[in-house]
């Protein structure tokens, strides 16, 4: 049975697993849903969303330098200093921060984004549809927004090491949850680029 992008969706709200894992699933259940939760259940997989609302409050401050150049700073958060000092807990703080030095992402989650950036988002999109059908317009700019929301926010970005370039931060993150049994929170993020706030000076100028 062929897997829908909207099966695999539907699964990922229903148990909160990473989008390859209820593609796998859906396969390995020929596509029966109730089968399909079931198998990421018995792989622990299934219990990441309801960890989501466990307090994080353990964790560290992880640093990547890259050449004297480009520096980033992450604090990641989990729930107990144990799953904190563990070297997969370290290896995915690892990865989030050399994916933000890459990717260069603005903001952690839309809800981070101004109201006023959202709307300005908005009115260079209206101006770029233009003349087409009413009934579309709205779908286009939704498509739009998701796409901004999808290279600007570093949850929503496609992590930079992924191969099929398909698991997003948030997937990586909801994997771990399930591998180390604990909530696992992105709580803040910085980037320092050598000369950036220099240049930005130069060009308002």
């Amino acid at each position: 049975m062929a897997i829908s992008a909207s099966m695999v969706k539907d699964l990922r709200e229903k148990t909160g697993a990473g989008m390859m894992d209820c593609k796998k699933a859906l396969a390995d259940a020929d596509g029966d849903f109730e089968k399909a939760v079931d198998v990421l259940r018995k792989k622990g997989l299934a219990s990441a969303a309801k960890k989501s609302s466990r307090k994080a409050s353990e964790g560290l401050i992880y640093s990547y330098i890259h050449m004297d150049k480009l520096g980033v700073m992450i604090e990641l958060n989990c729930e107990t200093d144990f799953v904190a000092r563990t070297d997969k807990f370290r290896e995915l703080a690892k990865d989030i921060a050399m994916h933000t030095a890459a990717a260069n992402p603005a903001y952690l989650d839309v809800d981070e984004i101004p109201a006023q950036v959202i709307e300005r988002e908005k009115e260079i999109y209206r101006e770029q549809v233009k003349g087409k059908p009413a009934n579309v317009i709205d779908k286009i700019l939704e498509g739009k927004l998701e796409k901004f929301y999808s290279e600007s926010c570093l949850l929503r970005q496609v992590f930079v090491k992924d191969p099929e370039q398909k698991l997003t931060i948030k997937d990586i993150i909801t994997e771990k949850v399930a591998t180390l049994g604990e909530n696992i929170v992105i709580r803040r993020f910085v980037r320092f680029q050598l000369g950036e706030k220099q240049e930005q000076t130069e060009q308002a100028e």
